[in-house]
């Protein structure tokens, strides 16, 4: 008998075993792959050192202080080079650099002079009445249609890789959402929100951009070393949860092939939405497509990496590409000027991102049509004469990103009555709760609360 058993090894699984083993819970980890971190994956080839998921993280609650705090002995926190406080902008086939102070704002070609003197205005508008109002009505509402297709929009893109049109703020950007109800105006609350005194812990969360030294395979190998391997089985294929009397029993195929039994009190799920109706066949079937229907984006990812530099200057966080430029990519990611050691001395490394929910076809297009589009892209953009990397890989995420739309709200409830019908059951993962690392490394937090409780 465990007092829990986690069903997944990414970041979100590992944040909960992190906890639940610091408070001496006999647990165990179950996990499909054969090593731990979900999507997570860092390769080092050719001197570069780049990512085949996330890319980075950021520093937005105390549990990622908290993490790295207990985690100095094993992995070292990276915070981004000073360029990240630089990001650009596609506007008319020029990259303009996103305002980041008064003056800059007003000098912008980004925005229209009419949305520049309409901003002004904002801290005088009603709250939003429509809880389920899309992020783009929110902001034609409130800021103006330039900002939502230059702010706005290429920000969304770059986040969920999403339309504005779909995704509301509510479920998907939480914090804004309640920003404008609390305080009335974003610029009311931001004000009024530097006033409030923090913590100690508080005054850490500089909302910084972070990896680790290494990459990011090294924060989660490091949670795997911390917590001891013998809590994590991989290759555990076959996984279900059958509730038994008071508690569960998980059964699951072994690395051996052998189907394996073990009795719980508490089972942590942290899959996706799609995977749940696999592991917990259990759930009511009028229940299930609630929470199993979440949509998720399609998203190619092209590492290009070149060991000489030739082309524009890249001294920013990265391009993003508002979609009324109408370009076949969705921005890029410069890595090597955010964080050190990532391409050689001379070199670059960029993460390409194409498709999203506005690009299904482009996710559809064999490899060979990538690479063109992207030799065409890059070389317009970032005035390549030749475009020859020395590196070039082209990852497909079939399940990038849950969008958390207007059906978000019934997925929620979904979940909670399921915890509440089947008590010691938890529903992790992307499919609430938010979806940047910070998000899942929080929720691991809370997951482990729940389950010791």
């Amino acid at each position: 008998m465990k007092d829990a058993i986690i069903i997944g090894a990414g970041i979100t699984g590992l944040s909960t075993a992190h906890h639940l083993s610091k408070r001496a819970c006999d647990f165990l980890v179950l996990e499909k792959s054969d090593k731990v971190g979900g999507v997570i994956n860092t390769v080092s080839e050719k001197g570069f050192v780049y990512e085949k998921g996330p890319n980075s993280g950021v520093i937005g609650n105390v549990e990622v202080i908290h993490l790295f705090e207990d985690l100095k002995d094993y992995c070292q926190l990276e915070e981004a080079n000073e360029n990240v406080k630089r990001r650009l902008i596609l506007k008319n086939g020029q990259w303009e650099a996103l305002p980041n102070g008064l003056k800059a704002a007003i000098n912008t070609p980004l925005f229209t002079l009419k949305d520049k003197f309409r901003i002004l205005g904002e801290p005088f508008r009603s709250r939003g009445k429509t809880p389920h109002e899309t992020l783009a009505e929110l902001v034609k509402r409130r800021m103006g249609q330039s900002f939502l297709d230059y702010a706005i929009d290429p920000f969304i893109l770059g986040v969920y890789a999403g339309d504005p049109n779909r995704l509301v703020p509510k479920y998907a950007l939480p914090k804004l959402y309640n920003m404008e109800q609390e305080y009335g105006s974003f610029i009311k609350g931001t004000i009024r929100k530097a006033f409030i005194k923090k913590t100690d812990d508080e005054k850490k969360v500089t909302r910084g951009v972070f990896s680790v030294k290494g990459g990011l395979s090294s924060l989660v190998n490091a949670i795997y070393d911390k917590i001891g391997h013998k809590y994590v089985l991989l290759e555990s294929s076959d996984i279900k949860v059958i509730p038994h009397d008071k508690h569960f029993v998980v059964s699951f195929k072994n690395n051996e092939n052998q189907i394996v039994e073990i009795e719980t009190r508490k089972v942590i799920s942290t899959v996706g939405a799609y995977e749940i109706d696999k592991i917990a066949p259990f759930i009511d079937k009028e229940v299930l497509p609630k929470i199993n229907a979440l949509h998720y984006t399609k998203v190619i990812e092209v590492v290009a990496g070149f060991e000489k530099w030739d082309g524009v200057k890249i001294d920013a966080f990265g391009g993003l590409i508002p979609f009324k430029e109408k370009r076949d990519i969705l921005g890029a990611l410069f890595m090597s000027a955010l964080f050190n050691g990532r391409a050689p001395k001379e070199g670059a490394l960029f993460s390409i991102f194409m498709g999203g929910v506005r690009r299904p076809d482009i996710y559809q297009l064999p490899d060979i049509k990538i690479i063109e589009i992207l030799k065409n892209e890059m070389s317009s953009l970032m005035q390549l004469k030749e475009f020859n990397p020395e590196l070039l890989k082209i990852i497909r995420h079939e399940h990038a990103i849950p969008q958390y739309e207007a059906d978000s709200g019934s997925r929620f409830k979904a979940i909670e009555e399921t915890e509440k019908k089947y008590p010691g059951f938890f529903i992790g993962g992307n499919l609430r709760n938010g979806i940047g690392m910070a998000d899942r490394i929080l929720q691991g937090k809370m997951l482990a609360d729940a389950a010791l409780n």
